[in-house]
């Protein structure tokens, strides 16, 4: 076994969990972190806090048994992951600050099952400019909304030439916001549209943001706000076989190749370690991200800490 150390790498901060406000929302359930059911609610508890506890357990539980011996262990607690890896990316940049490893473990949100890959993600800013005016001479002016809502329109009907990626699918374009104007009595004369795209390994980011260039034309101006790549190791690498191997004999199936929709700080540290193998594997639900009345399965949460408690132990020579 490698004696380099296996990575254990989680986002620590939040930006993007629901708004406490909302109307929808069990105010004293989304704030307790209560468990009923065998659930545990609460604002991120699967994505990502159930990751991050597992995560620490489970390193804190290795080092006081001793069980560090050849290589050891590398835990990565970093922000930012949901506006573009920026935690990451300052280790990345930091001379000295990440050291090396072996093999990494993401605990972002899996449901317990292994994910050997996942897209990578362009966000986009259109912008459109226009001329205001008195919205009663609105003839004086130019409209950004209106010269948006083309855009907008010709990014709904807009398909990537691309045949499927066998294992993260078809690309997927979202449009997520759409920004405009100062008042009703006046000419807009600017708009901003944000785009969301997530990619397969074909694609190649800076082709993609052409295209939607020529499809939008000279009116609409791309500036790219968020720019990683995805990740994806080969499921026949040892790494995997051993992580699949745990898990089968922990629960007598033997897992399958799986990806995540999603891109996690994976984008910018894999590269950083030059290409170690990589495995996202996390306790909380996917379908759980981002959900109003949030919840992980506890049961899951304590099998998946076993898990990191044991491919340590395993990895680190114990």
């Amino acid at each position: 076994m490698s004696v380099d150390p296996v990575l254990l790498t989680q986002q620590l901060v939040r930006f993007d969990t629901i708004n406490p406000t909302s109307p929808e929302l069990d105010c004293a359930r989304f704030l307790a972190g209560e468990t009923d059911g065998g659930r545990l609610y609460g604002r991120g508890s699967s994505d990502m806090k159930s990751g991050v506890a597992a995560l620490v357990c489970a390193a804190l539980d290795l080092g006081r048994a001793g069980r560090l011996r050849d290589g050891g262990l590398t835990l990565v607690l970093v922000a930012g992951e949901e506006t573009g890896c920026e935690g990451a990316a300052h280790l990345a940049r930091t001379a000295g600050a990440l050291g090396t490893a072996g093999a990494m473990v993401v605990g972002e949100p899996t449901g317990g099952q292994p994910l050997v890959g996942h897209k990578g993600a362009l966000w986009l800013e259109a912008r459109t400019r226009g001329v205001t005016a008195h919205a009663s001479m609105p003839e004086r002016g130019v409209n950004a909304v209106y010269r948006a809502a083309r855009a907008v329109s010709a990014l709904e009907a807009y398909r990537f030439d691309i045949p499927p990626d066998p294992l993260l699918g078809r690309p997927t374009l979202n449009v997520g916001t759409i920004r405009g104007g100062l008042n009703i009595n006046s000419v807009p004369d600017e708009t901003v549209i944000g785009i969301d795209i997530r990619t397969v390994p074909a694609q190649r980011h800076a082709e993609v943001r052409e295209d939607l260039a020529r499809l939008l034309g000279p009116e609409v101006e791309l500036i790219a706000r968020v720019d990683v790549p995805g990740v994806r190791t080969e499921e026949s690498h040892p790494f995997i076989q051993e992580i699949y191997q745990l898990i089968e004999h922990r629960s007598g199936r033997r897992p399958s190749a799986g990806s995540a929709p999603y891109f996690t700080d994976a984008s910018i540290l894999t590269p950083a370690y030059g290409g170690i193998p990589t495995v996202v594997l996390g306790p909380g639900e996917l379908v759980q991200a981002h959900q109003t009345d949030e919840y992980a399965e506890v049961r899951c949460i304590e099998e998946t800490t076993e898990l990191y408690r044991e491919l340590g132990k395993r990895w680190c020579g114990a």
